[in-house]
């Protein structure tokens, strides 16, 4: 080491931070990621979903059948009708690090929240943050801003129900430019209710409910048109599953552990994969490839454990290897589970078995089909990734992070993970220039891609340029193995763009429509306008923000059409990957049937397309007469 590093080194480098000032400085190590809110896992739906966390432990433990969720101009409000907080208590629940009841295990039993964080972490984070508990005919609120105490509140008498609200407002130094995607939010809700049967949410006047459980889930994320047989349920105390197949290719899992949603899964949605492969082995007694097994099922596996181990504060993975102190392990009683129950109900259903079988051996087939193209393609694309320049990969994942890091911080930077998929040497260099190297890859196309619709997979293996991409993203053996958490589809804002657009989006919902329908797609969006003075430059993503910005500027300023991404320069290109990224999610709602959205859009020319096409033409021209262009 030099001298002068070591004079570097001294007791003023050394600090001390509290609580808030720590969760404020390493936001992700408690919610992940930030964001704008376009993606699912984004800050400021942790935020919601750690306030909710606490209402669900609630109900868990018998007190409060339904939450109050309100979210107006951005302000956030939840009300629980469960014990509510002790009013002595009510500061230090809400603002003292590892501090609250979950460590009480007879208070709280198999509840989400463990760590004491989770509360605390949603007051630093918010520039406004109110708690009001309500208990026994009294009640005490406490105000703070940043997580600093602005008001405590003596303690009042109430005629309110026991239970907790909590309002806040995420700070939107943090939250830069943040929206709710109200499809999001539902989504959210419904899982909440489909872990929780009985339980309602009432959320700006609607009612979400569920009385089955996982059986409602799956049927909402599925079209019945595609189950090859009616969804397995089976249930028993601290486990509940659900199970069909559909026509798709993938695998699909919902995977949840004391009513949280474990996007990442863990120990217990392994268990559930390889105890199910060994069920239906057991049960046909032919040793199945276990890529036939799971190729295509749908599923939701949902575990109470006693102590939850996650991997990280936004508990997205668990960890646990035991379902709770001396019990068994996580393991074993799901494989237990299915071994009893899974078998008990094919023998009892053998329409149902006979389905699965020929879902299965169909897998096999295709697989035994696809064997020797695989080979090639494998070593053909090996072969080119010694020498192309396809993909430009980012630093987390051509360095060892894990290395002298925080776990937490390696996981938050993994949920940062981008690849843009663009076409053309310009625009693939103006993003390679200007991206994120530590969180940001580049996947450049030749041409126009080819229109997938109604093709199978062998054409993954042979087309190249798909081939080198299911390489890029790592995702030949499945979804899990996904290299980044976002993929985003950049191209020009003309019709060659949005029909590159277009055939992308098909291949992904073709051949890969676990990863649209659990939030990793999105289409970027990229200013159509650049209107500025001497004084000021704004960038404008429509016609009524370039408008808008010709009205603030005034004295005729200077307007650039940008017609290719090409056409931005790198300087200002990462203005639009940084911080200020617009990302549209590519989302699914449940109503839509993948196979007929792709007939309608990507098939043959057919007369309704014909006629809507001609539709929303006529409309485009009758709103351009109306405003005079």
């Amino acid at each position: 080491m030099a001298d002068k590093d070591l004079f570097d080194y001294t007791e003023d480098s050394i600090k001390s931070l509290d609580w808030k000032e720590h969760i404020r400085l390493r936001p992700g190590m408690y919610i992940g990621k930030l964001g704008d809110g376009s993606s699912p896992d984004d800050g400021i739906y942790v935020l919601l979903k750690e306030v909710i966390d606490n209402c669900i432990d609630e109900h868990t433990m018998g007190y409060g059948k339904h939450v109050d969720v309100e979210i107006r101009n951005k302000t956030v409000t939840v009300r629980d009708y469960g014990r509510g907080i002790p009013l002595g208590k009510v500061v230090d629940v809400v603002s003292k690090i590892n501090t609250g009841a979950k460590y009480d295990s007879k208070a709280f039993q198999k509840s989400v929240g463990l760590n004491g964080v989770g509360s605390k972490a949603v007051n630093a984070l918010s520039q406004y943050f109110k708690v009001v508990a309500y208990r026994e005919g009294r009640r005490k609120i406490a105000e703070f801003e940043k997580g600093l105490l602005i008001k405590d509140h003596k303690e009042q008498a109430s005629t309110e129900s026991n239970g907790t609200e909590v309002c806040f407002i995420p700070d939107d130094t943090i939250f830069k430019n943040y929206h709710y995607i109200p499809e999001f939010l539902e989504n959210q809700f419904w899982n909440y209710c489909f872990l929780n049967a009985g339980l309602v949410i009432n959320y700006n006047s609607k009612r979400f409910i569920s009385k089955n459980g996982l059986l409602d889930l799956l049927q909402r994320k599925t079209n019945e048109d595609e189950l090859r047989y009616p969804i397995i349920h089976l249930k028993a105390d601290d486990i509940e599953v659900a199970i069909s197949h559909e026509n798709q290719y993938g695998e699909e899992y919902y995977s949840f552990v004391n009513g949280q949603f474990t996007t990442q899964g863990g120990t217990h949605l392994s268990a559930f994969r390889e105890g199910f492969v060994k069920t239906i082995r057991d049960f046909y007694k032919k040793d199945y490839d276990a890529a036939d097994v799971r190729g295509s099922i749908v599923s939701a596996v949902s575990v109470r454990v006693q102590e939850p181990v996650f991997e990280s504060q936004t508990k997205t993975k668990l960890g646990s290897q035991v379902m709770s102190e001396g019990g068994p392990s996580v393991k074993n009683f799901i494989s237990d589970f299915l071994g009893k129950e899974l078998n008990n109900f094919l023998h009892k259903n053998p329409s149902t078995a006979e389905a699965l079988k020929k879902r299965i051996e169909q897998n096999e087939r295709e697989r035994k089909e696809l064997a020797g193209i695989k080979k090639l393609a494998n070593e053909r694309a090996k072969k080119a990734n010694l020498h192309n320049k396809k993909l430009r990969d980012c630093r987390f994942h051509l360095n060892d992070l894990a290395e002298g890091k925080n776990r937490e911080d390696i996981m938050a930077k993994r949920l940062e993970t981008t690849v843009f998929i663009t076409e053309g040497d310009s625009a693939s260099g103006s993003i390679t220039k200007s991206r994120n190297v530590e969180t940001q890859a580049v996947f450049s196309l030749r041409g126009k891609p080819l229109n997938c619709f109604g093709l199978t997979k062998k054409v993954v293996y042979e087309n190249e340029e798909f081939n080198l991409l299911q390489h890029a993203l790592n995702i030949e053996d499945g979804y899990e193995s996904l290299r980044y958490n976002n993929i985003v589809i950049a191209t020009d804002a003309d019709v060659d763009g949005m029909h590159i657009r277009l055939l992308m989006m098909t291949f992904f919902l073709q051949f890969f429509p676990d990863l649209v329908k659990n939030g990793h797609l999105y289409v970027l969006e990229t200013p159509l306008f650049r209107v500025r003075n001497k004084q000021e430059t704004i960038y404008c993503y429509d016609e009524n923000e370039k408008q808008a910005a010709v009205g603030k500027l005034g004295s005729k300023p200077e307007i650039t059409r940008f017609k290719g991404l090409g056409e931005i320069s790198p300087e200002e290109f990462g203005k639009f990957i940084g911080d200020a990224i617009r990302l549209q999610p590519v989302m699914l709602l449940p109503e839509i049937h993948i196979q007929h959205l792709l007939e309608y859009y990507m098939g043959k020319n057919t007369p309704s397309r014909q006629e809507f096409i001609i539709e929303n033409l006529k409309v485009e021209l009758d709103l351009a007469e109306v405003s005079g262009n």
